[in-house]
């Protein structure tokens, strides 16, 4: 197959709180007329722009362009929760322990916490961007304060440190009596996403790197020894191609019936005056994760990161169309409200500024496609909700394996097998949601 056109571009609901929250961006430059590169890489976030920087270090002078169908940072890149995580953190699990080789998971997802600090040294990217001040896993429950446990329990036999906080810990952290305890491990990253994907794609341009914005693919096909690539505006010729567009892999026609389309949701409230900090109390930043993959994610930031403010991020919604609606919005947005009012009474009943949906793609056996398509085409796709550590990892493999390059991220990623087959439609959709509904509903107090 050597021609694929999009069925579907990227959908949004709400802002990229993350990129919202930070200067204006400067003017963007589109793809316009035609162009010729040696590398093509459609999708500029975590993944594209990891494959665009690994290019300039194997493949040095190389024409290499990156395609992205808005701004950077404002795509699912800009609506994560910044969390670059070095230890297993499996979603299908209930404590977030693998079932591979964890050992061998954690070195790769340190390779690739290690790729993106060197970029941020070079690139000279903000280091509060880039803080690695560790997590916790809170638990709300006496059943989640097992999950931890096991979770422990777990990590030790990797030699693997963590330490647990008891529920006094927890408030002095976040000034929230809700945690009955959590699980601290030291290596995750808290990333301001949109600041480190906006920083990237300043040093790749110093770089000599062609960032094209609001270029969206509608298509490629093989000419010759080219793809030729079009966009509304201008077309590409490229003698390699890479695809960095997670799920939308499958919108090119790519593993399709064999990704989850799914999204979660997110809120962040408006800068904390310092009435509002001091009746919150904590620590000026902290991440927290559930003990249960289903509850809620909460996170606090400072001034360094975009002002003092608090992201709450639950629900989770399959859309096979890949496109969230605003009642999705509207209806996440009122659970993230309670969940909020329930860890900060002080707080209760503060005003969401900005309200969001981020779209992220599993697959039923927790693996990526990370491989050559076809002579000339590549992917670096299917994150498994873990964007920021696998999206680094499988940008860095696609560009090494378009270089004909062997690499411990190669040889693991391409050793995985396809995706499996999904259950047909309208069951998938049908019950994978009354599962995400009822999943949610167990994990109510996380």
């Amino acid at each position: 197959m050597s021609q694929y056109t999009a069925r579907r571009l990227p959908a949004h609901q709400g802002p990229a709180a993350w990129n919202a929250i930070l200067p204006a961006q400067g003017p963007l430059t589109r793809l316009e007329g035609d162009e010729t590169a040696d590398f093509a890489i459609i999708g500029g976030g975590f993944a594209g722009l990891s494959a665009a920087r690994r290019l300039t270090q194997i493949a040095p002078g190389a024409r290499i362009a990156v395609l992205e169908a808005g701004r950077l940072a404002t795509g699912a890149a800009g609506r994560n929760s910044g969390f670059m995580i070095d230890l297993p953190h499996e979603l299908n699990s209930q404590d977030y322990a693998g079932a591979g080789d964890d050992r061998a998971l954690i070195a790769l997802n340190r390779k690739a916490i290690g790729f993106a600090r060197a970029a941020v040294e070079d690139y000279g990217i903000a280091p509060d961007f880039f803080d690695p001040m560790g997590k916790v896993n809170g638990a709300a429950s006496h059943t989640a304060h097992a999950h931890n446990e096991s979770y422990a329990r777990h990590l030790a036999s990797l030699d693997e440190a963590s330490e647990m906080l008891d529920a006094q810990a927890m408030q002095e952290l976040t000034g929230s009596a809700h945690y009955l305890s959590g699980l601290y491990t030291p290596g995750t990253v808290m990333l301001q996403p949109a600041g480190y994907i906006r920083g990237l794609g300043a040093g790749l341009l110093r770089d000599g790197v062609a960032i094209f914005e609001d270029s969206p693919v509608s298509g490629f096909e093989k000419q010759g020894e080219s793809w030729q690539i079009t966009t509304p505006k201008g077309r590409i010729s490229a003698g390699r191609v890479i695809l960095t567009v997670n799920g939308h892999l499958e919108s090119f026609g790519i593993e399709r019936g064999r990704l989850m389309q799914l999204f979660l949701f997110a809120t962040m409230t408006p800068v904390l005056d310092s009435e509002a900090l001091a009746r919150l109390g904590g620590a000026p930043r902290w991440g927290i994760t559930p003990s249960n993959p289903m509850g809620t994610t909460m996170r606090r930031i400072d001034g360094g990161q975009g002002g003092n403010r608090i992201v709450t991020r639950t629900c989770a919604k399959l859309r096979p169309d890949m496109t969230p609606t605003p009642r999705d919005v509207a209806r996440a947005a009122q659970v993230m409200r309670r969940k909020f009012d329930a860890r900060f009474p002080q707080l209760a009943g503060l005003r969401m500024e900005h309200s969001w949906a981020g779209h992220l793609c599993l697959s039923l056996n927790s693996v990526s496609v990370m491989r050559e398509i076809e002579a000339g085409l590549y992917a670096g796709c299917v994150q498994n909700g873990l964007g920021t550590a696998r999206g680094t990892l499988t940008g860095i493999g696609a560009a090494e394996l378009a270089c004909a390059q062997t690499s411990d991220i190669t040889t693991s990623l391409t050793a995985q097998a396809r995706p499996k087959r999904l259950p047909p439609q309208p069951f998938q959709q049908i019950g994978a949601n009354a599962a995400l509904r009822f999943k949610e509903w167990q994990a109510r107090a996380e």
